[in-house]
């Protein structure tokens, strides 16, 4: 039966829609403490928010509206208790929605459709183009790199949870839904303190245990299924990557003893998968000359979990020479008999090794510099001491020179010490779980080739030779002066002897991260997508010239301002222009657990990625992924857009806005990441200095979400002026490029709602900015809608649409909460008084941001 995207939507209103009334009502009769009648003043609540916004009221005067109208509240403190309990009410309302979709995840998407793998192996089976296929996969593959950034509030009990729930909803079982939606309404959300680096790590394992490693097993499977001999060992197509206890820019609580704690508890949880997939294994194969391996395997693996003095007792190649050796005898003494449960280890094995997830070392490049400097500073005489102030030209000279080792005991300050330590930590991982367990260094904020060198000086001076420096460097390019100059600087590396000599060493390949999230916050979001794609194209270019195999590694975000949203879609546009042997991507906060959150969404989303990649290679033509007529267009577009976010940037009260009338400063106070919201800890707010995440969620939770869209309508009205309007369609008709940025840019659109923050549009000080953003957004959708010929926003993607409709509507009593309380906050702050109320309003603030951002699921 042919899939139709109608069918999706009616399964959607059916199994999420329909279902949520249902729930959500056993869901007000349920006996929670304090909240028996809290569902039906928040239904109440919801129409009343509604009409009020209808009448260009305030969220203040909808509040005040509804107080007077519908309770008897009377005090400041007593309307606070009640929105306290609406907001605990709405965070459940969130999960079971969450819950409800996961559940609907396989019945709603095309499970064998186009981008599946099914899809693949049909398309190469059609075509002929196993030989191919195999070639492409000895060097192809999708690394997704899991981040520990904070843009997911749920606490792994409420996680659990929602698994649970969902499991409950797909077998029907009613009681156990009752059961779990009573244990949600007395499960607290909040986190009383803030987590550890380690937590963070722990928590995203649980996805690798749970999520990953199965779906994982099951798409390596089925292709080594269909084409035995197009996977090679050493290139099992999917990869892991893991950052928290290995990311320290901007966040002083990873430590090297962090990182080492973090790669120990990856090479833990890998080999309990084993061990626990060998015992299930053990109830199977239970033949003679079998069964003796299995238990001299599982042996091996408990005493690696359990034995102290066994760590390095094993290797991958061991586990997989016991395995081979048990394949071959069911092969050719019991009839094959369970094979596929012994090769689906096998896949596991070939793709997690003894590490999970390679762990990537992060940090600043203004932090090694400075680390060097003390090093130069301390007289023991490896670097001279006036470092600091010689020319680049020397310093290179000096960086890939270095004799002698660094003693990380001779200094006090504790991030010169911890940098050096690190630097120890790193081959200390590669011994326990293999060289892949932490073989990638990368340089955020890196602008030059002195910043590639002084990570690879940094490592000569921890211990490390030249010849067996078995690291990647990776420069991570972010703003858009950066990502311009790019190129330039890679060209200098790669003629650089003992640069070239060291990449030579690692098979002639360069990753290179490029970051969305910074670049956006920097140049807007049409400019941050064109500078990212000028340097991919022309980093294609001139790594092709010296040879080396470049491998772009991205940056990308849960929302479109940060580089989310159809992520697979952009790798599908790329043409040859633009290096695709490999994809690497962040996977951060809420895109975790809505792309990635079951096994069946992960399955489905990292066959997307896969197939993205290979039908490239194997079934497009495209040599250019936009034409030097199209690029022009593209480049006068992203100017127009740029010139449009730089003037809103440096409005006198910009930041002062965003600061007063967003969530903003209140996000380094909720517990909800190690790392702070600056990278410095200067009293005074700089645009700067301001991470791009509560950057993005501060413009989210108002529902202007200006990065994904501000400066586009500007832009097209531009070229529309010119007269090139008819080029801008040929554009958008004809690039799957162009066509996903502006699907992305709606999806940001969508999820926009002005009349929440309309009384501001008369403000005596904040007026003029309310209005310039609010017709920039008026004129962006006006723009697009002459583009696609469609008169709503998302209207190719209903089930999408949909979903981001009812997540708004259940959000917006919250929002209303939240704006109501920054508002109480600022008037109690200017007057200094009743700081008992002023704190009450913080926390609810505060409290509201959970489900807010938690609402968003979708962004991905």
């Amino acid at each position: 039966m042919n899939y139709q995207p109608t069918q999706g939507l009616q399964q959607f209103k059916n199994l999420v829609g329909i279902k949520f009334q249902l729930y959500n009502s056993l869901f007000t009769s349920l006996p929670f403490h304090r909240i028996e009648k809290t569902g039906i003043l928040l239904s109440l609540l919801l129409t009343v928010c509604e009409d009020g916004y209808k009448k260009k009221q305030s969220p203040e005067q909808i509040l005040e509206e509804f107080f007077a109208k519908h309770t008897a509240n009377a005090t400041e403190r007593e309307k606070a208790d009640v929105l306290f309990r609406f907001v605990q009410y709405v965070e459940r309302q969130i999960v079971l929605f969450d819950a409800l979709e996961d559940a609907a995840f396989r019945y709603v998407n095309d499970m064998g459709g186009a981008g599946t793998l099914k899809h693949l192996i049909s398309e190469v089976l059609q075509t002929n183009k196993e030989e191919e296929l195999t070639k492409k996969l000895k060097d192809y593959s999708v690394r997704m790199v899991l981040t520990a950034h904070p843009t997911q509030f749920y606490p792994g009990s409420v996680l659990g949870i929602i698994n649970d729930l969902s499991r409950a909803v797909i077998e029907n079982n009613a009681a156990d839904i009752n059961l779990y939606l009573q244990q949600l309404g007395k499960t607290p959300f909040l986190k009383k303190q803030k987590p550890t680096p380690y937590d963070e790590a722990i928590s995203l394992i649980w996805y690798l245990e749970n999520v990953f490693y199965h779906a994982s097993g099951r798409i390596l499977s089925e292709l080594r299924d269909q084409f035995p001999h197009a996977v090679d060992k050493k290139n099992p197509v999917i990869k892991m990557g893991f950052w928290p206890g290995g990311d320290r820019d901007g966040n002083p609580f990873v430590k090297a003893e962090t990182t080492l704690r973090v790669a120990e508890a990856l090479r833990g949880a890998i080999i309990k998968c084993y061990y626990l997939d060998v015992r299930r294994l053990k109830r199977r194969l239970t033949f003679k000359g079998v069964d003796v391996l299995v238990a001299e395997l599982e042996l091996k693996l408990y005493n690696n979990i359990f034995v102290p003095g066994f760590k390095t007792d094993l290797s991958p190649d061991e586990i997989l020479g016991i395995l081979g050796q048990i394949r071959e005898i069911i092969v050719y003494q019991h009839n094959s008999l369970f094979l596929n449960l012994v090769d689906s280890l096998i896949g596991k094995v070939m793709i997690f090794g003894l590490y999970f997830a390679t762990l990537d070392i992060r940090q600043d490049s203004s932090v090694h510099s400075g680390v060097l400097a003390a090093i130069a500073a301390s007289g023991e005489k490896l670097l001279p001491a006036d470092y600091a102030s010689l020319p680049d030209e020397r310093k290179i000279e000096l960086l890939t020179e270095l004799k002698g080792t660094a003693d990380p005991a001779k200094y006090e300050d504790p991030l010169v010490k911890d940098t050096l330590e690190v630097i120890s930590a790193v081959k200390t991982i590669q011994q326990a779980n293999g060289e892949n367990g932490c073989s990638r260094y990368i340089i955020s904020q890196c602008s030059s080739v002195v910043n590639v060198l002084e990570v690879m000086g940094l490592f000569l001076l921890g211990g490390w030779s030249k010849k067996d420096l078995s690291i990647d460097i990776v420069p991570l390019f972010e703003t858009v002066d950066d990502l311009q100059a790019a190129a330039e600087v890679m060209r200098e590396l790669y003629e650089h002897p003992v640069y070239k000599k060291h990449l030579k060493q690692r098979g002639d390949t360069q990753t290179i991260m490029l970051g969305f999230s910074d670049g956006t916050k920097d140049g807007g979001y049409l400019m941050a997508n064109w500078a990212i794609y000028k340097a991919k194209e022309e980093l294609t270019s001139v790594s092709k010239e010296y040879g080396i195999d470049v491998v772009f590694f991205d940056g990308r975000g849960g929302p479109p301002a940060r580089g989310g949203g159809k992520t697979h879609r952009f790798y599908a546009s790329m043409g040859k222009n633009i290096a695709n042997n490999q994809i690497q991507l962040t996977i951060q906060g809420q895109t975790v657990s809505s792309n990635f959150g079951t096994i069946d969404t992960a399955q489905f989303n990292i066959e997307q990625l896969i197939h993205a990649g290979i039908s490239n290679d194997l079934f497009s033509s495209k040599e250019e992924t936009l034409t030097e007529e199209e690029e022009e267009l593209f480049q006068a577009l992203s100017e127009e857009s740029y010139a449009a976010y730089s003037a809103l940037k440096t409005h006198p009260y910009f930041l002062q806005y965003l600061n007063e009338v967003s969530p903003l400063r209140f996000y380094n106070e909720t517990n909800i990441a190690s790392r702070p919201t600056k990278r410095k800890n200067s009293g005074r707010l700089e645009l700067k200095d301001l991470r791009a995440i509560p950057y993005v969620g501060a413009w989210s939770q108002l529902k202007q979400n200006v990065t994904g869209y501000y400066g586009v309508g500007k832009a097209l009205q531009r070229l529309d002026k010119q007269g090139k309007w008819a080029a801008v369609k040929r554009l958008y008709a004809n690039s799957a490029f162009f066509k996903t940025l502006l699907d992305n840019c709606e999806m940001a659109m969508k999820k926009c709602f002005f009349p929440l923050t309309e009384h501001y549009a008369t403000h005596p000080v904040y007026g003029e900015l309310w209005r310039l953003i609010y017709d920039e957004f008026e004129l962006t959708q006006k723009y697009i809608f002459k583009l696609s010929g469609k008169n709503e926003l998302m209207a190719d993607y209903p089930v999408e649409q949909l979903s981001i409709q009812m997540r708004e509507r259940i959000v917006l009593p919250l929002s209303t909460i939240q704006q109501y309380a920054l508002t109480k906050f600022n008037v109690l702050e200017k007057s200094g008084e009743n700081k008992a109320m002023k704190e009450v309003y913080e926390r609810l603030i505060m409290r509201a941001s959970f489900g807010i951002i938690n609402a968003a699921r979708n962004s991905a």
